[in-house]
């Protein structure tokens, strides 16, 4: 898998490939990530990437040009595919990221992912060379670099051997093995903190009891905080009738 990354800033990057956990995908090349500055594709002395928006206003805006040759080479170095290669902005009128989308990116052979900046990008690059947009949410965000590395993230704690634990991410909030529920409360030493205890099912060594506890946490939690994954769950039958005793009893 690999994903080209345009930006203007390549430095913002060098930490996060090579910190945490994750630093094992990009490590490993399972998630190759090579980064473009669009600024060495530019004309001219100054390099100049963006300009004063047309019929005024603040801010500048990205030039067409500066990065559509730095996609043309981001695409020749990925070589010949069978598949168009998926060019995503990240933009407040994308879709919103979720799981699902996730690991669908997860089993791709990657994109290329382009970082806006300023006021934005010339919509002539948009129409004629982005394939997808993405949004983190209602708000807006200096650059489009956070928004890469948090696909990137995403992506490589899913690949084979990345996390410690290959139960790890399965356990995770949204995914479908606990049919895409937030996850419950977790706790760990000291058994006694500041008053408080750990709940008593975690303690009872009895599997069956701890198992059902973590359900009707994550039931009551998705409830209270997102009912609309409980409806989606109903909706596709993996709710069972504990499930639903323990959600009318905290209604």
């Amino acid at each position: 898998m690999r994903f080209d990354v345009i930006t203007l800033f390549p430095e913002l990057f060098a930490p996060f490939l090579v910190s945490g956990v994750t630093r094992r995908a990009y490590e490993s090349k399972q998630v190759e990530v090579v980064l473009w500055n669009p600024r060495d594709f530019a004309a001219g002395n100054y390099k100049r990437v963006d300009d004063r928006p047309f019929g005024g206003g603040p801010g500048m805006v990205m030039m067409a040009e500066p990065l559509s040759a730095c996609l043309d080479a981001a695409l020749a170095a990925r070589g010949e595919s069978l598949e168009p290669v998926p060019v995503v902005l990240f933009s407040p009128i994308g879709e919103v990221m979720r799981h699902a989308a996730v690991e669908r990116w997860s089993a791709s052979p990657g994109a290329i992912l382009v970082c806006g900046r300023y006021e934005g990008i010339d919509q002539r690059f948009i129409d004629a060379r982005v394939t997808h947009q993405i949004s983190l949410g209602d708000f807006v965000l200096s650059g489009g670099e956070i928004p890469a590395m948090t696909l990137l993230d995403a992506v490589a704690r899913l690949q084979p051997g990345v996390l410690g634990d290959e139960a790890s991410h399965v356990q995770d909030s949204f995914n479908l093995a606990l049919d895409g529920l937030l996850d419950c409360p977790h706790y760990t030493r000291p058994e006694q903190w500041q008053g408080e205890s750990v709940p008593a099912p975690l303690m009872s060594g009895h599997h069956a009891q701890i198992e059902r506890w973590r359900r009707d946490q994550r039931l009551a939690i998705t409830a209270a905080r997102r009912p609309e994954l409980i409806e989606a769950a109903r909706a596709a039958g993996r709710l069972d009738k504990a499930d639903e005793a323990l959600l009318k009893k905290k209604l």
